[in-house]
């Protein structure tokens, strides 16, 4: 399968030691962070000591993106993000404050200093290396290619030149697809994603693997199937601001980070949401 430079930018980032900085329970407010968060006006000297006199982590996500970030049954913010995050807080000594919000709108919450972090299932690409300083990587994901099941036309990445997908904006899954030539149509979540396949509105759509094998775990009647993923596997990490207050900050999660992996916490939540270990690197 012919590959895009931007798939392997991780594993580039990685030796270039972009990736060396060492680095959802109830619900929170679904458009505006907590009363705690900071602005980019008045930025603290140092970003983990005001977080720490705080006592909250603000941590922006999605909410939408199961099996990553969502609500349960009983409207429970869960998901690997959401436990992950919280232990992260954990091991800093404070507790999370969650925020939920659209993909775009988690960056430029972060950009102007709303939030403390974002875990969402970021990935690292040279693009947003450029804005953002990353933890050391928690999980490990494979870009997958998915059609209806009755398509025949579309078996490869390559294949997508001339056709439509969707995806949220500015997603790495969106400007993938557009590498090979797709047009594509902006969505907010998987299950639109997915709704608009099926409805035939759109040739295919790109995502996490894991989460096309959750949703046909949780729909295993959803007439759509996998044709192809990503040799390389992306590295999701936890992406700061890049300034010089974040720097303890981003120190301290991938401290906290390293200490959840150690002992285990890491592989038992990627267990628990996906049925196997995407903690570490195959």
């Amino acid at each position: 399968m012919k590959r895009r430079n931007f798939i392997s930018m991780m594993a580039v980032l990685a030796a270039a030691g972009v990736l060396e900085l060492s680095g959802c329970s109830s619900s929170g407010s679904s458009a505006a962070a907590g009363s705690g968060a900071g602005t980019a006006s008045s930025a603290p000297a140092d970003r983990l000591e005001e977080i720490r006199q705080r006592g909250t982590l603000i941590v922006a996500l999605e909410g939408a993106w199961s099996p990553w970030c969502y609500h349960d049954d009983t409207d429970t913010l869960v998901g690997y993000d959401v436990e992950v995050s919280r232990a992260i807080a954990q091991q800093l000594g404070v507790e999370p404050e969650y925020v939920e919000g659209e993909w775009d709108g988690l960056f430029a919450g972060l950009d102007a200093g709303r939030y403390d972090i974002v875990c969402n299932g970021v990935e690292v690409t040279e693009e947003r290396a450029k804005s953002y300083d990353f933890s050391q990587p928690y999980a490990y994901i494979h870009t997958a290619l998915a059609v209806r099941s009755d398509n025949t036309d579309i078996t490869s990445f390559e294949d997508l030149a001339g056709k439509t997908t969707a995806n949220s904006i500015a997603s790495t899954y969106m400007t993938l697809a557009e590498s090979y030539g797709a047009e594509v149509l902006g969505v907010d979540t998987l299950d639109e994603t997915i709704q608009m396949l099926l409805a035939g509105r759109v040739d295919a759509t790109l995502n996490a693997d894991v989460s096309f094998y959750d949703y046909l775990n949780v729909h295993p009647d959803a007439a759509f199937k996998i044709v192809a993923q990503t040799d390389d596997a992306s590295h999701v990490c936890i992406p700061v601001r890049k300034a010089p207050e974040s720097a303890s900050l981003l120190a301290a999660v991938n401290e906290a980070i390293d200490t959840l992996r150690a002992d285990g916490t890491l592989a038992e939540i990627s267990e628990k949401y996906f049925g196997s270990d995407i903690s570490s690197e195959a």
